[in-house]
């Protein structure tokens, strides 16, 4: 490594998650070759600062479990200390090769440039994109840190810049070669004197302006924090997370967590033109209010904003991710979803349309208006679903209403729509949520959710919301 410099690897995640059933918590180092424990051996020394050892991992077990359990810790992982699946899969994939635990970052004396008038250069261009389509993609990327910041970026089209931009491919002059397609997508290296600040791309990866291979702009966008002097973050929603996922073509909001640790090194701007900046929810918050749930193949998705939670019933730890990182092509907020487990769907509404999904895939002719399901048009939003398979019916909740839609028959059922309070006393007028689990309904409104018995018809228990998650 260059003595006065330090360079941020970004490899971003092509986020190739899956829904996968839980391990065991015994030990499960046996079911791992030696080959596959010495790679988790490298990936844990690489990125968690675990001292080798000449006895060998199997018998350094309290520090690698100890570095196990960073890993877990800083990724939101289920905290274990123990080396499983799902552990094992997320070290296989492609990330960032900066350290992730603060101690053992590369930016240990918080680097900034001491002028805020900034210049950048672009040295060559990629062929997978326009000339004036990288340029843009540069200029929004710029724009995303001078919005909250008074940094100030020009262009300049020859001598040196502060930050010089360049494609290359494997070996390309700094030291840290590319790897070909996939794995490693860029790097950039902290302020400072020389090469500090610049920004090199991988020529092998195919870059676009929307979800097809790697969005230039979000990859630039992440690599110029870097520039700046920003380390990552663990929350699972920035920008600056160690993870590449798709957030959409148009609308980019900074997230608030990077709009604290770029105002921490530069502060404030005179005016920012999107002061919302959008947080991660906590999901033992007091106020935690949900959007949408549903099951899916045994599993929970718990919708939240632009997020949702993947809740196994046998983990205590529920997973955060991006709705975008699953689905590109649907809304980045869901208003309700329901599964209909026979058919092996889970559709989601958002506005006046909704997806079929099958596993992973949108199923095809979709999406489709929701006046197909038999509602009027004067119907412009779903606030809940849920289908009961007793009965064959889906319950739809629309303000203080509710329909109920025969799946057989694909029809509304006559009688309706009917008042909730009516029908379903005690749970309040308005349904943010809702799901069904062992003869019962249960029903999230506001803060609160309420566990309601579909055979006694009658509430049980009155529960706060985040007790879904064990709060």
């Amino acid at each position: 490594m260059h003595p006065n410099s330090a360079v941020t690897f970004f490899l971003l995640l092509g986020m190739s998650w899956c829904f996968r059933l839980q391990i065991s918590d015994e030990d499960d180092s046996d079911e791992f070759t030696k080959q596959e424990l010495q790679f988790a051996e490298h990936y844990l020394k690489t990125h968690y600062n675990l001292w080798s050892s000449p006895a060998g991992i199997l018998k350094s077990g309290d520090t690698f479990s100890t570095k196990l359990r960073e890993m877990q810790s800083f990724l939101g992982l289920e905290v274990t200390g123990k080396l499983n699946e799902e552990t094992y899969e997320l070290m296989k994939q492609p990330r960032c090769g900066v350290p992730d635990v603060g101690e053992y970052n590369f930016f240990p004396r918080k680097p900034k440039w001491s002028h805020t008038n900034l210049t950048y250069r672009i040295l060559n261009y990629t062929p997978d994109l326009k000339k004036s389509e990288v340029e843009r993609a540069f200029r929004k990327a710029f724009k995303v840190w001078s919005d909250v910041t008074p940094l100030n970026f020009t262009r300049i089209h020859s001598g040196v810049a502060d930050i010089m931009i360049s494609f290359g491919r494997r070996e390309h002059g700094d030291f840290y070669p590319f790897d070909g397609p996939s794995g490693l997508l860029a790097h950039a290296f902290a302020p400072g004197p020389g090469s500090g600040g610049d920004a090199h791309f991988d020529e092998d990866e195919l870059w676009s302006t929307d979800s097809k291979g790697y969005n230039l702009f979000l990859v630039a966008a992440h690599e110029f924090g870097h520039a700046l002097g920003l380390e990552h973050s663990r929350d699972p929603g920035a920008l600056m997370y160690p993870i590449y996922t798709y957030t959409g073509n148009t609308g980019f909001l900074l997230p608030d967590d990077d709009v604290q640790g770029i105002q921490t090194l530069y502060g404030a701007g005179d005016h920012d033109p999107h002061p919302d900046h959008p947080k991660t929810p906590e999901k033992c918050s007091e106020n935690l209010t949900l959007d949408a749930i549903t099951e899916f193949r045994g599993e929970m998705m718990i919708f939240k904003e632009r997020f949702f939670w993947r809740l196994h019933p046998q983990m205590v730890e529920a997973d955060l991710v991006q709705i975008r990182s699953f689905w590109p092509e649907i809304p980045a907020k869901i208003d309700a979803a329901y599964e209909h487990s026979d058919r092996d769907r889970v559709l989601l509404f958002r506005g006046r349309k909704v997806w079929a999904l099958n596993g992973y895939d949108i199923v095809e002719g979709y999406p489709k208006k929701i006046y197909e399901l038999g509602f009027p048009k004067s119907i412009k939003t779903i606030d809940a679903a849920v289908h009961i398979s007793e009965t064959g019916k889906t319950l739809f909740f629309t303000r203080e209403k509710y329909w109920s839609f025969d799946e057989q028959n694909q029809i509304m059922d006559k009688g309706y729509p009917r008042f909730i309070q009516d029908d379903f006393p005690g749970i309040g007028h308005r349904v943010d949520a809702v799901y069904q689990k062992n003869g019962y309904l249960y029903f999230f409104n506001g803060p609160l959710q309420f566990e309601y018995s579909i055979w006694d018809e009658r509430i049980s228990r009155v529960l706060r919301t985040n007790s879904i998650f064990w709060c």
